[in-house]
């Protein structure tokens, strides 16, 4: 028996298809309902389905009105407020393409996204680091500032522009093996798919409050706290305040959620120090953007008395193996792959044997997978047997589709629910001075904790806080290290290929 699951065909997508109108259907059918709230700030915030479609498509007019054409590319520099989604889905209304990207990426790493892309316009919020000289000399570039993005909110509205399901919607940045950001392209039935997420994940219905706990311009808010929720006609639910775990405990109970989604390090957080949680209205909680620890599901029910269901996912295909309250995935494994989805476990030849470990693998024909890399020719790479995309971690499925996560099979490092390359991360550090060569990886500092670490042998150690200032400015704070450890030399292999988990051995023995 092969480890392939393929259960029922996927819904087919119309032929004419908008990924906006498709998520704001429900501002037809229940207008006056609240699609969106904005809690934990000075000041509640709520916007109504018709309110929300209203603005989304006013500032797709006002794109347009800037001399926008579909298909231009837009950049959003944009920070954690509402001003993200409805530039993100008024680009998409309006047939361009949105770029959105980490808020916390700095300005050189800016530069190379905008060198990249060659975008026409960038929305701009001045607190978000963008070099503006950089793109200076593309004269069809403008910058559009958070004041002129709000007035375009008074606009009269556009329409939906409609089209090939199966055309460029937007584009987002990942962590390749090069170590070099990749462009992934996602078509407009990207949404179409998610729809596969519902029985077999999220369990989403139009009458549940759903809590996300990451930032707006994250892809996992995007798609798991907005996009799901208006799409089933159901309330969205962000914190102002990201990072305060008070807080959220507090939101949890007085905003009657209902659903609550984050991140396994937000889970971890919301228990340290709090033994009893009383959430009468929370039906279960959903857990993505890397591998959640067995041990966490279970204290997290064991104090809140509700499950949380994980999901596997990746920037090139979002989440297509799950558990969910009529699938509870079995201690161990990630849960099975969401109905209407093909996958299986691969090598080099296809399919492999249950039981066996592989690579995951889903199929090429997904209506969730990417439509190819920028620059790439828009290619799809890693397939085998010309069929399978596989996504660079390893398991093992059993009999009936659950499968075990067995890690990554490269050195592609997560952290905080993103992707980070650990040859990104060495790219930087190599221009400080007198650092030697350097290696980076993750490393345990407690049972289910990771952190990444830098291994560097210069001729002396470093002075880490002058280190941590020089790398500030170039890399995100979700990519930079936090450790820095002096190494005689680095571990490598016959063909001189460092080798990282000889690092994760050094650091575990010395600790």
């Amino acid at each position: 028996m092969l480890s392939l699951f393929d259960k029922g065909p996927p819904p087919s997508c119309p032929p004419q298809f908008n990924l906006a109108a498709y998520g704001l259907r429900h501002s037809t059918e229940t207008p006056a309902k609240t699609a969106l709230e904005l809690v934990g700030g000075p000041h509640q915030i709520i916007w109504s389905y018709r309110q929300l479609e209203q603005a989304v498509l006013a500032t797709g007019a006002g794109l347009l009105d800037r001399g926008l054409r579909p298909g231009d590319l837009v950049l959003l520099r944009l920070g954690h407020s509402v001003d993200f989604p409805l530039s993100f889905l008024g680009a998409i209304a309006v047939g361009l393409v949105p770029v959105p990207c980490a808020a916390q990426l700095t300005e050189v790493e800016t530069a190379k996204i905008i060198h990249d892309l060659a975008p026409a316009a960038i929305i701009h919020d001045p607190k978000i680091a963008c070099l503006a000289t950089e793109h200076a000399a593309n004269t069809a570039c403008q910058t559009i500032d958070l004041a002129a993005l709000r007035d375009m909110r008074h606009a009269p509205p556009a329409a939906y522009l409609y089209g090939d399901p199966n055309r460029l919607a937007y584009i987002v940045y990942t962590s390749g093996t090069s170590g070099t950001p990749r462009a992934v392209m996602h078509a407009h039935r990207v949404i179409w798919a998610r729809q596969m997420m519902g029985p077999d994940w999220t369990d989403i219905h139009s009458t549940d409050r759903l809590l996300h706990a990451g930032a707006f311009n994250w892809t996992y808010t995007l798609g798991t706290g907005l996009l799901d929720p208006w799409r089933c006609g159901a309330t969205a639910i962000i914190s102002e305040t990201l990072g305060d775990v008070a807080s959220l405990r507090q939101l949890l109970d007085q905003h009657e959620i209902t659903i609550f989604a984050a991140a396994p390090g937000v889970f971890r957080k919301i228990l340290t120090d709090e033994t009893v949680l009383k959430l009468p209205k929370l039906r279960h909680a959903l857990s993505a953007g890397e591998k959640m620890p067995d041990r966490l599901q279970k204290a997290w029910r064991a104090t809140t008395g509700c499950p949380v269901y994980e999901a596997y996912g990746m920037s090139e295909c979002s989440t297509f193996i799950s558990a969910s309250p009529a699938h509870p995935a079995r201690p161990g494994t990630l849960g099975r792959p969401q109905t209407g989805r093909r996958v299986a476990i691969v090598d080099a030849d296809g399919p492999v044997s249950v039981g066996t470990q592989g690579m995951i693998a889903v199929s090429r024909h997904d209506q969730g997978l990417m439509l190819g890399y920028r620059h790439e020719n828009g290619a799809l790479r890693r397939l085998v047997a010309d069929e399978w995309f596989v996504t660079g971690d390893q398991g093992i499925m059993d009999q009936d589709g659950q499968i075990e996560y067995c890690g990554r099979a490269d050195d592609i490092m997560t952290a905080g629910g993103y992707r980070v390359s650990p040859l990104e991360v060495e790219s930087a550090l190599r221009l400080y001075p007198d650092i030697g060569d350097v290696a980076v990886t993750e490393v345990e500092v407690k049972p289910q904790v990771f952190v990444i670490a830098a291994f560097h042998t210069g001729a002396a150690d470093l002075d880490h806080v002058v280190v941590k200032r020089f790398v500030e400015t170039r890399l995100a704070q979700y990519k930079q290290p936090r450790l820095y450890i002096h190494i005689c030399r680095l571990p490598t292999g016959p063909n001189n290929k460092i080798l990282r988990h000889k690092l994760r051995d050094y650091y575990k023995a010395s600790a």
